[in-house]
């Protein structure tokens, strides 16, 4: 993946963003920055928190409604930062306008209507893309390139753990706030993406909140490799690690470590090296394995927001007509997964097997 420039020899995208809660004051905040972009609006229902953040970037425009947005202000995009559930209804709206869409994580709160979303951006012609903020980091970008180059060699197994002690959301359970970040890194390091065979998915609700705050996610994929991802609300201690296990390299990403965030281990278990030694090994049906015990480095990784790079990716994707790395069949791939938890927590733990969203997408 190219990383934008700095500068452009472009004239500047027009783009307002809607939602001034979260999330949306750090996108407005890299779109007012970004020499691709100029921010002309804030929409809201709340207008004094959108003017309070018009305030802080540049003055844009503050608007109540994505109708007065469209129908008043001239905008090449929008960036969606609004609640999942509102989310098909604003990118709908958009694209029929002839807008480029870019939409906080989750794509969409059902499969169904992240497919209508897909599609219509394809047959308007327009850009359709996730902001998937956790691909754009160096670190992650520097573990594709990683496998992309075989570093790790055949990939056996990946562990990721992403629990802290956060807020109970109002509508979505601890796998469709958290799991999103983790199952976008997958798909976007993986090569070939994510593709499991299946989901198991597992979860708690000690507080009662009626929805699952601790959870447990398995997905077998298909060289044979199993992916675990642990998500948590009510952890006293914060973990963001990942780690990835290969057949020649592990490594290990430890997000919440600026010192070291990736550390490389030449360590494992060398099947190739067995020794035989009893007579009846073929009664045995096994071998004595031999450990390698190898160097362990980190690779250096360059500083840069991700967000900043997000929003250059976007830019670049609608000059270019190409697909962004975060696009949305690669966000529909993301989505079948929570989907397929959910049918697995809803049946005790039953495994769900994963649609292929992208392929039910006609070119």
């Amino acid at each position: 993946m190219s990383i934008a420039p700095e500068t452009s020899i472009f004239p500047a995208l027009r783009v307002a963003v809607i939602g001034a809660g979260y999330w949306g004051p750090n996108l407005a905040r890299n779109f007012a920055m970004s020499t691709d972009w100029e921010l002309v609006a804030i929409c809201d229902m709340d207008t004094e928190r959108a003017g309070a953040l018009a305030r802080k970037t540049g003055e844009p425009a503050v608007v109540s409604s994505v109708e007065e947005l469209l129908q008043e202000h001239e905008i090449d995009a929008v960036a969606i930062a609004t609640p999942a559930r509102t989310h098909h209804a604003i990118a709908m709206q958009a694209i029929a306008a002839g807008k480029h869409v870019v939409v906080e994580k989750p794509l969409a709160d059902n499969s169904i209507h992240g497919m209508e979303m897909v599609e219509a951006a394809r047959a308007a012609g327009t850009v359709l893309m996730a902001d998937h903020t956790y691909c754009y980091t160096p670190a992650v970008l520097k573990i594709r390139d990683l496998l992309a180059a075989g570093e790790l060699g055949e990939i056996l197994y990946i562990d990721s753990v992403r629990i802290n002690l956060g807020l109970v959301q109002p509508d979505v359970d601890v796998f469709w706030d958290l799991a999103p970040h983790d199952l976008s890194i997958l798909d976007f390091v993986l090569p070939g993406g994510l593709k499991p065979l299946s989901v198991t998915a597992q979860g708690a609700d000690p507080l009662n909140a009626g929805k699952a705050c601790v959870g447990y996610m398995s997905m077998p994929l298909e060289n044979g490799a199993l992916a675990h991802i642990n998500v948590n609300w009510l952890s006293p201690t914060k973990i963001r690690q990942m780690v990835i296990g290969g057949s020649r390299k592990t490594l290990v990403w430890d997000d919440l470590n600026p010192q070291q965030r990736l550390t490389i281990f030449d360590r494992g278990v060398d099947l190739d090296r067995q020794e035989m030694i009893r007579a009846d090994a073929e009664d045995r049906k096994g071998a004595t394995i031999s450990y390698r015990l190898g160097d362990t480095w980190s690779p250096a990784l360059s500083e840069f927001e991700p967000l900043g790079l997000m929003v250059g990716e976007f830019a670049s994707s609608i000059r270019s007509g190409t697909p962004a790395p975060t696009d949305g069949l690669s966000a529909m791939r993301v989505l079948s997964v929570l989907e397929a938890a959910s049918k697995s927590l809803q049946y005790g733990g039953a495994t769900d097997t994963v649609p292929d969203g992208a392929a039910q997408v006609v070119i």
